[in-house]
């Protein structure tokens, strides 16, 4: 068994424990009921996705400085796996809203901001699928990814800076019981795990694709490679 899927198999089992912390431990919200327990996995996937997005970040700027091919990948790697995160974040924020709003949707400050950001990142995909392989595309993809960033705080301080039916910042405010805490900073911990071993792998299928010749498709079997 690789390294990668030992670690595959590592955020797996993490992310079953905090499934059985979110339904077994954390008591039921007695305003919102069980469609509370939602919360943990939508905020930590948002806060996963926020991580890889400062992937891109990082990585497009070391990349503009130093041209190095490592931090292209690095930024590759963060933006899809940021893309699937904040994919998670919406569709587990509309079946949220549609029991406690009434609707799957509203264009409130904190969703649309959301849906900006999917927006953003899903056109630096596009382009890295569409644009030739090469300097230029990089270069370019690397200046998305920088300026994409800043819809971040944004998306962060949505609640605070416009009113929002959204609910806000109720971690920092210490609106949560102990037990409820405590199961969200663990979701939110193994969440964060399930992500970086997302990356990581995903970082080591895009190597291997840099590697391979145009139009060849890289083989199960060597992304579980030890090497």
């Amino acid at each position: 068994m690789s390294k990668y899927e030992r670690a595959a198999l590592a955020a797996v089992a993490l992310m079953l424990l905090a499934g059985a912390a979110i339904f077994f431990y954390a008591p039921t919200d007695y305003l919102q009921g069980v469609v509370q327990r939602i919360f943990y996995l939508h905020v930590s996937s948002a806060i996963a996705a926020y991580g890889c997005f400062a992937v891109v970040l990082v990585g497009g700027i070391v990349y503009l400085r130093r041209e190095t091919p490592e931090a292209d990948r690095v930024a590759r790697a963060g933006a899809i796996v940021g893309v699937v995160f904040t994919t998670v974040t919406l569709v587990m924020g509309m079946l949220w809203a549609k029991p406690i709003w009434g609707t799957f949707w509203t264009w409130d400050a904190r969703l649309t901001s959301t849906l900006v950001l999917w927006i953003i990142y899903a056109g630096y995909l596009l382009v890295r699928r569409l644009a030739s392989p090469g300097r230029q595309a990089a270069r370019f993809a690397a200046v998305v990814g920088i300026f994409g960033f800043a819809d971040v705080p944004v998306v962060y301080f949505s609640v605070s800076w416009w009113r929002t039916i959204h609910p806000g910042p109720i971690v920092i405010n210490d609106a949560l019981p102990p037990a409820m805490l405590e199961t969200f900073l663990f979701t939110m911990a193994c969440t964060l795990v399930l992500a970086a071993v997302m990356v990581g792998i995903r970082y080591r299928i895009e190597t291997l694709q840099d590697a391979q010749p145009m139009g060849e498709v890289v083989p199960s079997a060597a992304v579980t490679s030890p090497t």
